[in-house]
């Protein structure tokens, strides 16, 4: 037996052992390092015994099993998420996509003490142990049909693949960066020029492995592209778009160049002078290439609650 993962762009660029390990995030780091010893890591059908192979967009890695490698979430690979009756706002749906505008609040998938409430119990719930079955040779356990993914307190569109072609496509996509992905957000500080590039690794936080930071550890090429949209005093509504798909990318970019994202807990000041209750955040442009070869692009206003904070700056500035 075995469990396939395809490598998605989010994850590019990485050993395979640490590729591996937050993949099977029940498992500890020694457990995936002596797979490759023992032969039983593959990349794109090979085996690969070593633990410092850097994985590409596209790879296919696969573990194989053994009969004390248990299902379940204390020996072994991950349980299956549960479906849950949990609201979706959907905005596209066919036989091989589900566009979903995401609302503040909830997680992408279970890990890191959210096991449940999250998107995917909301899919499986929506589309059923089909689903599953569809995707489960190309997907994580615990991520199935999720491609990319958004935090918890960012709002706004993610696309899900339903079937194994689509999901393969979406990820050749995010690997050759033709995805079109566009946020808003509101930063503090003005600027002095009126877009801009910010071209820095990201890797993890030595002092947080929750946190990413700017040549942080197994730093990774991460490019955002910036534009001020409205000058708001000490404050600039932009558009951000993504070139790489990093974990918290724009959040750890725009604080790097001192333009940290309004209500961020993580990146931004301490004390949340606007009362945000969360960043101002919003992924309001999704577009990509059907396996039909049309290109679909999504868009969704900002939410009540990023409205309602620009309508306070404004009345404040005027």
């Amino acid at each position: 037996m075995k469990r396939e993962f395809i490598v998605t762009s989010e994850y590019s660029d990485r050993r395979i052992d640490s590729f591996l390990s937050d993949m099977n995030e029940d498992k500890s780091r020694s457990w995936i390092q002596k797979l490759f010893p023992e032969g039983r890591v593959l990349v794109n059908d090979n085996r690969c015994t070593s633990k410092k192979y850097i994985v590409k967009t596209g790879d296919t890695i696969a573990i194989e099993l053994e009969d004390n490698d248990c299902e379940d979430n204390t020996n072994g690979i991950k349980a299956l998420p549960k479906g849950e009756p949990i609201s979706l706002d959907i905005v596209f749906e066919d036989d091989y996509y589900l566009v979903i505008n995401k609302p503040k609040g909830l997680v992408v998938h279970p890990g890191n003490g959210n096991e449940t409430g999250t998107l995917v119990n909301g899919l499986i719930n929506y589309l059923g142990n089909s689903f599953l079955s569809e995707v489960e040779e190309v997907c994580d356990v615990e991520r199935p049909g999720i491609v990319h993914r958004i935090d918890k307190d960012t709002t706004g569109l993610i696309v899900v693949a339903k079937r194994r072609e689509s999901f393969i496509s979406l990820s050749e996509q995010f690997r050759d960066h033709s995805i079109t992905r566009r946020y808003t957000a509101l930063v503090y500080n003005n600027f002095g020029e009126d877009e801009g590039v910010i071209d820095e690794p990201i890797g993890r936080d030595p002092r947080n492995r929750l946190r990413r930071k700017v040549n942080g550890i197994e730093p990774r090429k991460a490019v955002t592209h910036y534009k001020v949209i409205e000058r708001l005093g000490i404050y600039n509504l932009i558009e951000a778009s993504l070139e790489t798909g990093r974990t918290h990318q724009i959040r750890v970019h725009m604080s790097y160049i001192g333009h940290p994202v309004v209500g961020d807990p993580v990146y931004g000041p301490r004390k949340d002078s606007l009362n945000a209750g969360g960043q101002m955040l919003h992924a309001g442009v999704l577009g990509f290439v059907t396996i039909n070869g049309e290109y679909v692009e999504f868009s969704r206003d900002l939410p009540d609650r990023f409205k309602a904070v620009l309508k306070k700056i404004r009345i404040n500035k005027g």
